[in-house]
C-alpha cells in the first residue's frame, strides 16, 4: 500500500473538535510544517496532547486549543514558550496538567485500550488538586494501597516527524530523542507522519534500523514528505534548534504575532518557509543542542 500523501491530505482528513497528538519533545523534531499549514485553516477547538514546543504555542496563539493535555511546554534553549505563557495566563482554554510520565502512561493506557493505568506518581502534589476528574484506585490485593488511577488518553489523530520514511509507513528516527511518538501514534485512531526523505524499503535494511523504527507502520494512514519540517526545532542528526528563530518567535508574543504570520506562514509553502529563514545551507549548519 502506498501511503505517501500531502500534508493537505493529512488537514483534509481533520475536523474541529478533534484531539489531535503532537509528536516530538519540547524544541525538539515538532511537526512544524503541518502546525503551520494548519493555521492557514478554519479547524480549530482542538483538544492538544503534547509534550509541548511552538506547536503548542503556534495553536494557541492562532485560537485553535480548546483543552491542552500535557507535561510540559518549553523550547528547551528557550525555556518559557511565550506564546503559550500568554495564552495560559488569559484563560484561553481548558487544562490537564500533569507529570510528564502520567501524560505516558495515558498515552499507554488508551494504546492498550484500557480505562487507566494505577500509578504512584501524583501524590505529594497538586496534580490531583488541579485535576479533580483524575480518581484514585485501592489495590485488590493484600496491600491495599491506594493508587493514582491515569485516565487513558484517546485520541483522533496524531502527526510526529521523523528522519526517513518510506511509501509503506516504515519510518526512522535516527537522533537521541524517539522519546515518546509511538505512544501518541498507538493512542490515535490513526496516525500521519511528516519525513525528512522519503527512501526505499531497502534503506532499512541494516541491523541498526529496528531500534530506531518505534512507530509500527500498521499505525500510519499516510507519510508526506517535509524537508526541514520540524524548523525552528531540532532533527538530529540533520540540525539542530534554530535559537535565533525561537527568540524572534518568542518575540512576537508580545503584539508581534501578525507580523509572524505575515512573515512565516501566510502566503508561505514550506520551500518559500526554508527560503525565508536563510535557506537550506543555513538549516544545516545550525549546531545540534548537547545536554
Amino acid at each position: 500500500m502506498n501511503k505517501v500523501c500531502a500534508i493537505e491530505d493529512i488537514l483534509d482528513s481533520l475536523q474541529s473538535g478533534m484531539t489531535l497528538g503532537v509528536g516530538g519533545w519540547g524544541g525538539r523534531r515538532k511537526p512544524m510544517a503541518f502546525v503551520r499549514e494548519l493555521l492557514k485553516t478554519g479547524l480549530k477547538d482542538f483538544t492538544v496532547v503534547s509534550y509541548g514546543g511552538p506547536d503548542v504555542g503556534m495553536l494557541a496563539s492562532a485560537g485553535k486549543i480548546r483543552k491542552l493535555i500535557f507535561g510540559f511546554v518549553s523550547m528547551d534553549l528557550v525555556p518559557l514558550e511565550a506564546h503559550f505563557r500568554a495564552a495560559r495566563q488569559a484563560g484561553a482554554f481548558a487544562v490537564m496538567e500533569i507529570d510528564e510520565g502520567m501524560l505516558q502512561l495515558g498515552l499507554k493506557a488508551a494504546a492498550q485500550r484500557l480505562p487507566f493505568l494505577p500509578t504512584r506518581v501524583g501524590f505529594a502534589s497538586d496534580v490531583l488538586t488541579t485535576n479533580p476528574d483524575i480518581k484514585t484506585v485501592t489495590s485488590p490485593y493484600a496491600d491495599g494501597e491506594t493508587l493514582v488511577a491515569m485516565p487513558a488518553l484517546p485520541i483522533d489523530v496524531s502527526i510526529c516527524h521523523v528522519n526517513a520514511a518510506d511509501a509503506s509507513g516504515n519510518s526512522r528516527i535516527s537522533g537521541p530523542d524517539p522519546f515518546f511518538d509511538e505512544w501518541l501514534c498507538r493512542a490515535a485512531e490513526c496516525a500521519y507522519l511528516t519525513t525528512e526523505v522519503l527512501v526505499d524499503a531497502d534503506a532499512f535494511n541494516d541491523p541498526l534500523s529496528a531500534l530506531q523504527m518505534p512507530i509500527e507502520r500498521s499505525l500510519v494512514r499516510g507519510v508526506a514528505l517535509a524537508p526541514y519540517g520540524a524548523h525552528p526545532t531540532s532533527c538530529a542528526p540533520a540540525y539542530g534548534m534554530d535559537i535565533g528563530h525561537m527568540r524572534e518567535y518568542s518575540a512576537a508574543a508580545k503584539g508581534a504575532w501578525a507580523a509572524y504570520l505575515g512573515r512565516y506562514v501566510i502566503g508561505k509553502d514550506l520551500d518559500a518557509y526554508v527560503a525565508e529563514v536563510g535557506g537550506a545551507a543555513a538549516i544545516d549548519a545550525l549546531p545540534l543542542p548537547v545536554f
